[in-house]
């Protein structure tokens, strides 16, 4: 079997010198930057008929760890430098604004699937380090609220992450926000209560600490613009992070039995991508069924099942026309509500 990690490592990490060499020379290189996450990705998804192969189940992938913490790194050092070119004098406005795209898609699209990934792992390092990735993005909440609310209760009501059928991506995404730092406080409450630990150990004491000495840095690379400039980055990264959820798990229900109890998650509770691009460049969020049903399964061995709900085009193209709530409805609550007519011994 082909090995995955070359085209992972090429996808995901090819915007990183392209925003760099932007940040520090302006010019054509934050144009490359915005082109390789956007034209370049939706061309090579639909040009070339493929998809990423997967890696045998349980094997085992050490290229897979180095290659997120290559990542992280990235994330940090691109930050900085964009925040600090974004406040300083030496790039013309439309460098700047496309410097400013260009890296606000990085890190929702890159960065985000990059954290998400890490907070799955099951070394502290590993799962620290995607924490710091989100505390810098300012949503350093995501590391407690994904894993103990939204895998928990997702495609339920009483997940905020999981978009119901009709809502539009705006009334979600603040639905979603407000409610992921709620409940994610709320289950860390819990476990801090389980555990006995003390006040002062509590992660959301982390989280807004650390969204408070990243200000503080960005103040120091570039006085007051260079706050504004990580608030504008930060908010934009939110808003890719919030439309990942959105699309991926628009309409779809799990359901209550006679008893009460809830369905256990399937393959049909989460919307998927085949295209090969865009699933190396998000190290294979858009493979979201399979990730749900094995969330410590490294990325480069979830899988694409025949069953698994899919979307009509790539993850980052759907996320684009959610942005129209009335062209989104019109493609995708029928396949939704399709969906929900498919029962669990149906879906087996």
């Amino acid at each position: 079997m082909r090995n995955p990690m070359p085209y992972f490592a090429v996808a995901a990490l090819g915007p990183v010198p392209l925003l760099a060499a932007g940040a520090l020379w302006g010019g054509v290189w934050p144009v490359l930057a915005l082109a390789w996450i956007t034209a370049m990705a939706a061309v090579l998804d639909e040009a070339v008929a493929w998809v990423l192969p997967a890696g045998e189940a349980g094997a085992e992938f050490p290229r897979a760890d180095l290659l997120s913490i290559a990542l992280a790194c990235g994330h940090f050092a691109v930050l900085a430098l964009i925040v600090a070119a974004l406040a300083g004098a030496w790039l013309v406005p439309w460098e700047k604004a496309v410097l400013f795209v260009g890296t606000g898609l990085f890190m929702g699209q890159v960065g985000n699937s990059n954290a998400h990934e890490l907070i799955h792992r099951g070394r502290r390092g590993l799962r620290t380090l995607g924490t710091w990735v989100y505390v810098t993005m300012l949503f350093g909440h995501h590391a407690s609220a994904h894993p103990l609310v939204h895998h928990v209760r997702v495609a339920t009501p009483k997940d905020p992450n999981s978009a119901r059928l009709g809502e539009g991506y705006y009334r979600f995404a603040w639905r979603a926000w407000r409610g992921s730092f709620r409940e994610g406080l709320r289950a860390e409450n819990q476990r801090m209560a389980r555990a006995g630990r003390a006040w002062w150990r509590h992660s959301y004491l982390i989280y807004l600490g650390g969204a408070a000495v990243t200000l503080g840095l960005a103040g120091l690379l570039g006085g007051a613009g260079g706050v504004v400039a990580l608030l504008a980055l930060a908010g934009f990264a939110q808003s890719q992070l919030l439309l990942s959820d959105y699309v991926q798990h628009y309409g779809l229900v799990r359901r209550e039995g006679a008893d009460g109890r809830t369905e256990p998650v399937a393959e049909r509770h989460s919307w998927n991508a085949p295209h090969w691009f865009t699933s190396a460049m998000m190290l294979n969020a858009p493979r979201h069924s399979d990730h749900h049903a094995h969330p410590a399964r490294p990325y480069p061995n979830l899988r694409l099942t025949e069953a698994a709900p899919r979307l009509p085009r790539s993850l980052p193209v759907m996320a684009c026309v959610a942005l129209w709530p009335r062209l989104w409805r019109r493609v995708m609550d029928p396949r939704a509500l399709r969906q929900r007519e498919v029962g669990p011994l149906a879906a087996e």
